[in-house]
């Protein structure tokens, strides 16, 4: 299984969805908190290519998206191959 990276805010209700859908698949993730975590935002939008929303997701060193983006590759069925690498 891929390691699995989540920044997030914790009144940021997206990422609440995200990690949900994460928990659901039983998928161990790192959350970087990045209100708690202030310094982490910079690193978050490095990686995600300037995307500052929270959250942003990556799976290994590939840029998932945020929230809509993990639901979509989960309705296509192109989740669970990411995460399995």
């Amino acid at each position: 299984m891929q390691p699995v990276t989540i920044y997030s805010s914790p009144l940021c209700g997206f990422c609440h969805a995200a990690k949900r859908l994460l928990n659901s698949k039983n998928v161990e993730f790192d959350e970087i908190n990045v209100l708690m975590q202030p310094t982490k935002r910079q690193e978050m939008m490095s990686r995600a290519n300037g995307r500052h929303t929270v959250p942003q997701i990556f799976v290994g060193d590939i840029h998932v998206g945020g929230c809509d983006d993990l639901y979509d590759l989960e309705r296509s069925g192109k989740l669970d191959p990411l995460l399995a690498g």
